[in-house]
């Protein structure tokens, strides 16, 4: 039965319900709502079980609506409802495939025999799950923190002759946000054609008048998944979690920051802003051009054709294999967690892990445990302290079955730690704005680049332990060490967990 029939359905019976229960019962007010509340916490915990979820997530659903009915209710019509996203994105998912797709035929003739049977084996799957085309023409440079993130892209920007595309979820309008402005509206009068585009609810607090004077100067500017009443919808839960920027078609950027000072280590409350980022140069930038404009279709309906777009400087000397892989709830096969997945499952050595959070499918967590178990050398680097209590609480519901394993859990205490990192082996490694949580792997759009055999996956290691170096070993005794209504937090925040 389709849910729009359920729908209209399940609210006649409820109306039905409500006139016929006042001659019933009575029109004593109490009694009605608590009749009618009841019966629609039972119709919508109804509706969830026969879409057939992952059961995890049906029980989490279900435990909330019986135990918080009205928060439960409220939880669900802004977050639960999987009507919207499919009615849609089934035609963003259409487009975005045959843009993928035609993209892989492009280059078609890759050769991957040159790797490893399982990295044969991992490129493959990420070309079919990802729909996306490995590059063998592409150049990359991992930037660390904010200092060389910035620094390189304001170079960037600079030097842009035909067109800046820039796509951020937090965007604010602070010192470097201000100059980051400045120099697009400047290339806007210059004749540099600029795209601009945020995420709603990510960047909520850009005022008005800030994209104002960027339209004035001619910059197209787009907001994602704006409604006029964002918070009464279930369109809240899909945001745009991608940083995308591609200049002149030649030059990209990926990875963990946004546009803000806090990354820039400038604020009083995180201090220290632990991030990575990526440059890339070559083949594969044309695969996080086609993204970018794949969401811009999707906003504003504008499909740019200029081939200019698509004409990137190949790189000779390129290392390794690059791949460009976007996921989001447009994508059913959910590209990035079982890339994710086939990467521990597939290490012989080693699985490092970056991530400022840790909310982990079962799939994940055992293809951890079972790492661990095998004798691999398995660490996960975490913040020591947060910036969002909830999923902070919830991750650390996870750390005992792993420290069982054998996974050592490493907490970051130079600052705050938002660096999002998959290596394996030390050989194969994945960076992009995709943390290791349910919210990556099934509700937000995110973007990914892996890298096989490339400079830059040295580079990742070296940071990594540097990192450690900043690092202290989270070990059982902390857990048997904290208060009984800690344990109980951390518990509560992990029913929620499917739902984070």
């Amino acid at each position: 039965m389709r849910k729009g029939i359920q729908a209209v359905l399940i609210t006649a019976l409820l109306f039905a319900f409500y006139y016929f229960g006042i001659d019933y019962f009575g029109k004593t007010t109490g009694t009605i709502i608590g009749i009618f509340s009841t019966l629609t916490v039972v119709s919508i915990g109804f509706m969830i079980f026969m879409e057939n979820r992952h059961p995890t997530s049906t029980m989490a659903w279900i435990l909330l609506l019986a135990l918080v009915p009205i928060v439960g209710l409220v939880f669900y019509f802004l977050f639960g409802q999987n009507y919207f996203k499919r009615r849609k994105y089934d035609k963003k998912a259409q487009k975005d495939g045959l843009a993928y797709t035609s993209e892989v035929l492009r280059r078609s003739n890759q050769d991957i025999s040159r790797f490893k049977r399982e990295h044969q084996q991992l490129l493959q799957l990420s070309t079919r799950l990802g729909r996306a085309p490995v590059s063998f023409s592409s150049d990359t440079k991992v930037l660390t923190n904010g200092e060389e993130t910035f620094a390189a892209l304001l170079r960037e920007l600079e030097l842009a002759k035909h067109h800046i595309h820039m796509e951020y979820y937090i965007y604010r309008p602070d010192d470097i946000g201000t100059q980051i402005r400045d120099i697009l509206v400047r290339k806007a009068r210059e004749g540099v054609a600029v795209r601009f585009m945020v995420d709603a609810v990510g960047s909520l607090q850009l005022p008005p008048a800030f994209l104002e004077e960027m339209k004035a100067a001619g910059i197209k500017v787009a907001v994602f998944g704006s409604p006029k009443a964002i918070f009464f919808t279930s369109r809240v839960n899909y945001r745009n979690h991608r940083k995308i920027v591609v200049i002149d078609g030649t030059v990209g950027f990926i990875g963990g920051l946004n546009v803000g000072d806090e990354y820039l280590s400038r604020s009083k409350v995180f201090g220290f802003w632990r991030d990575t980022h990526m440059l890339v140069r070559g083949e594969a930038v044309r695969t996080l051009q086609i993204v970018f404009l794949q969401d811009w279709e999707y906003m504003t309906g504008e499909q740019p054709t200029d081939q200019v777009y698509f004409s990137p400087d190949l790189v000779d000397h390129s290392s390794g294999a690059v791949q460009i892989i976007a996921s989001g709830p447009d994508n059913e096969r959910r590209a990035l967690k079982h890339i994710f997945f086939s990467m521990i499952a597939s290490a012989r050595r080693s699985v490092w892990l970056a991530t400022p959070y840790f909310i982990p499918d079962e799939d994940i967590l055992t293809a951890l445990r079972v790492a661990a178990l095998s004798g691999l050398d398995v660490r996960i680097l975490f913040p020591s302290k947060p910036d969002k209590w909830l999923p902070f609480l919830a991750s650390h519901s996870y750390f005992p079955a792993l420290l069982d394993a054998g996974v050592r859990v490493f907490e970051y205490e130079k600052g705050f730690m938002h660096s999002k990192l998959l290596i394996v082996d030390g050989e194969v490694a994945t960076i992009g704005t995709a943390n290791m949580d349910m919210r990556s792997f099934h509700l937000n759009f995110e973007v990914n680049a892996l890298l096989v055999h490339t400079d830059s996956v040295n580079q990742l290691v070296a940071d990594f332990e540097q990192d450690l170096e900043h690092a202290v070993l989270y070990d059982r005794s902390r857990t048997r060490k904290k208060r009984i209504m800690t344990r109980l937090l951390e518990s509560a925040a992990r029913l929620m967990s499917p739902l984070l």
